[in-house]
Order: structure tokens, then sequence, then C-alpha cells
């Protein structure tokens, strides 16, 4: 995939295919394919992303009886992803946001005890809620005689409530306040389907969504003030859960949650191809903090708890180092690609004309980054070991090779 990604990026082309599948109904049903830019560069990243996570499963899980099952499920995630991306149908796109619902809570009740039901069922009812506003969206479209998300009418009767709708099902899915609760809850999966649920997929399912509607939504006056003020007042609670959480994968989730929030505020700004860089960049070291947090899990008899994971970077020296590169670009360190894109944020947060005080929260929201960013690294690579590891502290090659190969990402500069 990556090889018409980057020929498309250099190029900037897009192939566009439509076939008519049922041409005698009232309202012709049309099958439509898009490829662009965009598009194959967000499913490259996806696909690159779950294939190291299968790899690192295969170390993680590999005294699961049912590995194959879960092959199968985050197979079955990744063409619901992919059918979201490429086919502006909302149809399509119902079965791409209806399969993510359904596999997503499948993999986060896997353990099968109370603690992964509780939060699976937290999953599944938050998210049901945007499946009603799609359904509602889809039956507003069809009073227009088509369903494509490209001939979308902004001068349409039923616009505005398709609109709000549509807002309400990516804020559902994104996580973002007052529908943020199911993101952390969501940890209770494995490892794995931690790094795959909060890297790339399901929850940016929703701001691909909103980047994808942006041209209809933007029609609504009040929409980038309303999105504006959800996603700030998602990362200011967001980050200060985190520099009080004691759980290295519930501070993760809430350090996603707070991204998501800074990925929603540029677009709320007016600007959503640097929301979608941000995206990509995001999913990279996302994931590889997650993979890494499930190595030193693993390491420490699956102990969660901050405080009892520390001086690693004896015991697990790539992992600890993987660890703190993924945390300089989380921290927007210049020279590492997380600058380019949380810079530009800033830059024109700076620059725009919305209330001084949302800047102020923004820039507010940053310090949080930086200060729970620094106390994981810190307690985690060179803090005190409560307890002894298990008796193997080897890293297992299944756990190097993926967290090596998103290196070169990390430090790559954005042009």
């Amino acid at each position: 995939m990556i090889f018409p990604a980057l020929y498309s990026l250099k190029y900037n082309f897009s192939v566009l295919i439509e076939w008519s599948l049922i041409s005698s109904l009232p309202t012709p049903v049309f099958i439509t394919i898009v490829f662009d830019n965009t598009r194959l560069l967000y499913s490259t990243v996806v696909i690159l992303i779950s294939a190291n996570v299968l790899r690192f499963s295969t170390m993680y899980m590999r005294d699961d009886k049912f590995i194959n099952r879960f092959t199968i499920l985050v197979v079955a995630f990744i063409i619901s992803i992919n059918l979201l991306i490429y086919i502006p149908h909302l149809i399509v796109l119902l079965l791409g946001w209806d399969g993510l619902g359904i596999t997503s809570f499948i993999l986060v009740i896997y353990y099968q005890n109370p603690k992964s039901l509780r939060a699976g069922l937290i999953t599944a009812l938050t998210n049901r809620i945007g499946d009603v506003a799609i359904l509602l969206a889809i039956g507003w479209t069809l009073s227009q005689g088509h369903w494509n998300i490209l001939h979308m009418d902004a001068t349409s009767p039923n616009s505005l409530i398709q609109i709000i709708a549509i807002m309400i099902a990516a804020i559902t899915k994104r996580a973002q306040i007052p529908f943020s609760r199911w993101l952390p809850a969501a940890i209770a999966a494995p490892t794995p389907v931690s790094a795959l649920v909060h890297s790339s997929t399901l929850v940016t399912a929703g701001v691909f969504l909103l980047i994808r509607f942006y041209p209809f939504l933007r029609t609504l006056k009040l929409f980038n003030i309303i999105i504006l003020f959800v996603a700030v007042s998602t990362i200011i609670i967001a980050g200060a859960r985190a520099t009080t959480e004691c759980d290295i994968k519930k501070i993760i989730a809430l350090s996603t949650l707070r991204q998501l929030g800074m990925i929603i505020t540029r677009i709320g700004l007016g600007f959503p191809q640097i929301a979608f860089i941000h995206i990509v960049i995001h999913a990279l070291f996302k994931a590889l903090l997650f993979i890494c947090a499930g190595n030193l899990i693993r390491l420490h008899r699956h102990a969660q708890d901050l405080r009892w994971i520390g001086n690693t970077l004896n015991i697990a020296p790539v992992t600890s180092t993987c660890i703190l590169i993924a945390n300089t670009a989380l921290c927007g360190f210049p020279f590492i690609a997380g600058f380019y894109s949380k810079d530009l944020i800033i830059e024109t947060a700076l620059f725009s004309e919305q209330n001084r005080f949302i800047v102020l929260l923004i820039l507010l929201s940053v310090g949080f980054t930086s200060f729970y960013s620094m106390r994981l690294s810190i307690v985690t690579v060179w803090g005190p070991r409560l307890h002894k590891p298990n008796s193997s502290t080897t890293e297992d090659r299944m756990v190097v090779k993926p967290i090596i190969l998103y290196q070169p990402f990390q430090l790559l500069q954005v042009q």
C-alpha cells in the first residue's frame, strides 16, 4: 500500500470508481470507491500498525488457546476501517461503523471477567448513540435522492439536523466530552487491542468522519465553535486526570483522549488537513507506546501500576529507549515527528481569531502533556524497582522488531 500512497502524495492524483448496482428503483444504488492521497496514506498507516500489533500479539498472547479467534477479530476490525476509508457511501459507512463497534466490543470483553464486561458494555452502549445518529443521517440523506457523501446538499431543508446527527456520531466515536468515559475503560482489553483501538482505528474513525464531511459540516456557522469548545474541554479534563493516574495503560489512554482533543481543535480552527497529519503521526507513536508498555507489563508479572514498574533501562534497554523517543514525540520535542504537527496546531491557535481564554487553555493542556509524559519516563526508566521482574528479562525479538520498525517514522522530518 505504501507505494501508491507515496505516488499519490507526490503527484496529488485521485481515482474515482463508480458503478450502478440497482438502477430500476426511484433511488438508484451506486457504489463509489475513491483513492486519493488522504485515504491511501491513512489506510497504509492502519495496515502497518495492525501488522505490528499482530506480530506483537504472537509473543504477548502465546499461551492463549484462542489466538486464532483473536487474529480473525483483528482482521475483521481492519476490514471495517478500510470500508470506512475508501467507500463514500452512507450504507457502507454504516457497515464499517457497525463492524468497528461490534469487533471492538468483542475484543474488549476478550478476557471474560467482570471488569472486561463492564468496559465492553460502556464501549458498546456509547457507540450505539453514534450508530443511531448515523441511521438518522442516512434517512434524511435518502430524502435528497442519494446516499453518497460526495453529494451532500447544504441547501436541503434537512441539512441542519443532518449536520447535528453527524456531529453526535463523530463525538461518540472519538470519545469527546460528554462521551469520553468509554476510552479509558477500554484498557480492560488485551494490550495489543489497546494499541490498535487507541492509536489509528476506532478512536480516529470519528475524526476521519469529520474530515470527510468537513465541506458539508462547515456550512453550519456554529460548527467550528461547538467542536472547538468540546475539544478544549476534553483536553483539559483528560490532561488533568493523566497527571494523577498510576495505571500505565490508563495514562496512555488518557493521553490519546487529550491528543484527540488537539486534533479536533485543529479542525475547529478551520484546518482539517493539518489535523489529518497529526492523526497519522499520533497513530504511529501511540501504537509504539502501547507495545512498549505491554512489554513492561509482561516483564513485571502483568502489573500495570506505575509504582511497581521501574529501572527498566537495565532490564529492557530497547523498550526503554523507544519509550523515551515516543514520549518526546508526544511532547512535541523539536526535530521529532510529533513536533511538526503540534507546533502547527499551537501556532495557528495563537494567531487565530478565537477567544484568548481558549488559546490559554490549549497552552495549559500542552503543559499537562509534558508533565505526565516526563513522569511516565522518569518513573519507568530511571525510578526504583519495587519487586523483581520475571526470571526471563531478555527482550523477545517479536517485541523488538515491531518497536524498531516505528523509529524511522518518529525521527523522520515531515516536509
